[in-house]
């Protein structure tokens, strides 16, 4: 008898002359019924999965694109055969050749995603199932190649899957397969072009979660992260808010049950994801809501504690992605114990989950102290430190000694990261589908600024940070910050980080200006940053969305140039004078007249240009009318410039016309300070005081010292 092997492999050798008989006759066809006969043959072969890739090479080169693209568009079936048998014998063709990577991207098939898209969405019945089929073989080899996602996206293929899986039509599993690779790799151009389609796989999504009583429960806590877009907000539309609020019930309904840690931590990830996208929004006022809340943020924080404050190497590698989901919470319950309109938590649960995220914190820096400086590069070490920035920016009193034992390690590893950034950022970067996961370094400084702030307002972080080197660190951070600023658009309507990340630096070099005025004076980083503000202010303040920073970086040149009077950048230089000058329309400009209610008479208020940012400027303000005055002893110069600028005029002018009872004492100190200060340095200044009526307007406001200023010869 034969051998089953020798029989197997005569077979094979006699399909495959017979393949090749066909192949010939398909080339050299004289009629269409010899090319369908032996075409027929040919896809028989490929259905039955006889073809290699040679024989597949040959199949392409002796019938090309021209064939299968005439099959397609066919609209006569051969007598006694089904209506879509000429198409369906097209699409087996066409996915026999997408087997091949190099055919599967070639042009001639990605024109074909509109025709593929139309069987996925047209009504099925039994002899379409092979079409279906040889379709999600021809979509799945596309997605594949380079071009292939963006090519689907574009060419709506989402909305047809989107609408395979909410029909269950056949083969929806891998419509749903394909959607979620579509969405890991363009999930922002998936989300804006077929919003309403994803939606609705959402929705069916939400509600068999609401509804499942077994473990298909937890599997879809680990799908439908894929469908939580960041935008648009779902809160925004009456069926986003339908799901959120499926999820909700869902997730109550699972957190509040005994779980195991497999079951709990994709129902941490779910919840986790939904905080990213809407916040708090998505869970509603009341007490089932505010204790669910804080449900969710204890339970992040036991999971932290858990895995950080004896910390096994291994168990805690397994466990980064649902620590790093526990630290979204914990922001969120930091948020919200903070917020003051309409809280959803009580007073005593928020000092309650102050006390427990406190401890959740104390696992954070114990697990930072034990980091090596190999593992500088892991994101996990990065979302702790980001955390931690998060607590140290709200939370100022707690856990000071150990913030103050890691702050050398947060010093190094912002540094690190800083001067990777930098150098990256210099290096061209290649176009991407999608900009997540683009490998840029994070920006681990923007996090850890506000907690600086606080620090270096204290004697002993201030010390620390000092002697790491902080300061230096910080100059160079502004110095970037600010090339970023400039090299973006001119309207930035909406406050970037950039913008926020540049004012908390002014915040933090104010702190040292008052309390280390030394430091300013011998750190020569602190020459190049003066040199940048003088700069930087006539630029930032024409700019009105930008007045808070113009604020923050007139008041910080003002302060340091006090300091560094003698510095050759100052001397009188164009940029020292166009920087004065800004200052001097920045601080003169603050104040204007309004009707008084009920009354003849005028009253001073801020004008409507500094009005929506008042409450962000005003010490700044205030603050930098007092370092204006200090500067006008220092710089002979300064007064003609305040001259030039008729500020005395304007000033006299509103102090003339409006109630005295309007000007509060704070402004009339403020104006007081700077005018004592101009008639003591320079008689030009002190004769337009005096000539429009300086005197009797200082009496009229018990503005004493500029009397008795302007009394003396």
């Amino acid at each position: 008898p034969t051998h089953p092997a020798m029989a197997a492999a005569a077979g094979s050798a006699e399909r495959s002359s017979t393949l090749k008989k066909c192949l010939g006759v398909l080339r050299d066809a004289r009629n269409d019924s010899e090319q369908f006969a032996a075409l027929l043959l040919v896809t028989k072969a490929v259905r039955a999965g006889e073809v290699d890739a040679k024989t597949r090479r040959q199949i392409f080169d002796a019938i090309g694109f021209t064939f299968p693209n005439r099959l397609l568009t066919s609209r006569q079936p051969p007598d006694g055969c089904p209506e879509h048998t000429f198409r369906a014998l097209g699409l087996t063709l066409l996915a026999c050749f997408c087997t091949d990577p190099e055919l599967a991207g070639h042009s001639q098939i990605l024109n074909k995603i509109p025709t593929f898209n139309d069987i996925l969405v047209s009504p099925s019945n039994p002899d379409s199932t092979s079409m279906i089929d040889d379709v999600y073989q021809c979509l799945s080899a596309i997605m594949a190649t380079t071009r292939g996602p963006r090519e689907l996206v574009t060419k709506g293929t989402v909305s047809a899957l989107c609408q395979a899986y909410v029909n269950c039509s056949y083969g929806s599993d891998r419509a749903f397969t394909l959607l979620l690779g579509l969405l890991a790799i363009a999930e922002a151009k998936c989300w804006q072009r077929d919003a309403p389609h994803l939606l609705a796989v959402l929705s069916k999504l939400s509600n068999d979660f609401l509804k499942a009583e077994d473990m298909t429960k937890f599997e879809l806590c680990e799908v439908l992260p894929h469908f939580i877009p960041l935008l648009p907000p779902l809160t925004q539309d009456s069926q986003g808010c339908e799901c959120l609020h499926r999820l909700y019930k869902g997730l109550a309904n699972v957190l509040g049950s005994k779980l195991s840690q497999s079951q709990r931590d994709p129902a941490l990830k779910l919840a986790a994801c939904i905080v990213q996208a809407c916040g708090s929004e998505w869970i509603p006022a009341g007490n089932a809501g505010s204790k669910f809340l804080a449900l969710l943020v204890n339970l992040a924080c036991v999971e932290v504690r858990l895995t950080l404050e004896e910390p096994d190497p291994l168990e805690v590698e397994g466990k980064k992605e649902v620590v790093t989901a526990c630290y979204v919470l914990i922001e969120m319950g930091i948020q919200e114990c903070l917020r003051e309109e309409e809280p959803l938590l009580e007073e005593e649960q928020k000092m309650q989950l102050t006390r427990i995220m406190e401890e959740a914190f104390g696992a954070v820096i114990f697990y930072l102290r034990q980091v090596k400086e190999e593992e500088l590069q892991d994101p996990f070490i990065f979302a702790s430190v980001r955390i931690l920035g998060a607590w140290m920016a709200e939370e100022t009193s707690s856990l000071k000694q150990e913030i103050c034992e890691l702050l050398p390690f947060l010093v190094r590893y912002a540094k690190k990261h800083f001067e990777e950034g930098s150098a990256a950022a210099s290096l061209p970067q290649p176009e991407l589908v999608s900009t997540e996961g683009s490998g840029l370094p994070q920006d681990a400084l923007r996090f850890l600024l506000p907690g600086f702030c606080h620090l270096t307002a204290e004697d002993r972080p201030r010390d620390i940070l000092i002697s790491e080197g902080a300061p230096a660190l910080l100059c160079e951070y502004f110095l970037h910050q600010w090339e970023v600023l400039t090299s973006q658009p001119a309207s930035l309507t909406p406050l970037t980080s950039t913008e926020m990340s540049l004012q908390t630096a002014c915040g933090i070099f104010l702190n040292l200006v008052v309390t280390a005025p030394d430091l300013i004076r011998q750190d020569k980083t602190f020459s190049s940053l003066m040199d940048m503000l003088l700069k930087s202010l006539p630029l930032l303040l024409p700019q009105k969305d930008h007045l808070v920073l113009a604020a923050n970086i007139a008041t910080l040149g003002l302060l340091m140039a006090r300091i560094l009077a003698s510095s050759a950048v100052l001397q009188g230089t164009q940029s020292a004078k166009e920087f004065f000058g800004a200052t001097i329309r920045f601080l003169s400009q603050a104040h204007t007249t309004e009707a008084a209610p009920g009354s003849d008479l005028l009253a001073v208020t801020v004008s409507p240009a500094y009005a929506s940012a008042w409450a962000d400027i005003s010490e700044l303000w205030f603050l930098g009318m007092q370092a204006l005055a200090g500067c006008v002893p220092l710089f002979p110069w300064l007064p003609q410039a305040i001259l030039q600028a008729q500020w005395l005029e304007g000033l006299s002018e509103l102090l003339t016309h409006v109630a005295p009872a309007s000007v509060d004492f704070e402004l009339i100190a403020a104006f007081q300070g700077v005018l004592v200060e101009l008639a003591r340095a320079s008689k030009p200044c002190r004769d337009v005081i005096l000539s429009h009526h300086g005197r009797e307007w200082a009496n009229l406001y018990g503005m004493a010292a500029l009397e008795q200023c302007l009394t003396e010869q």
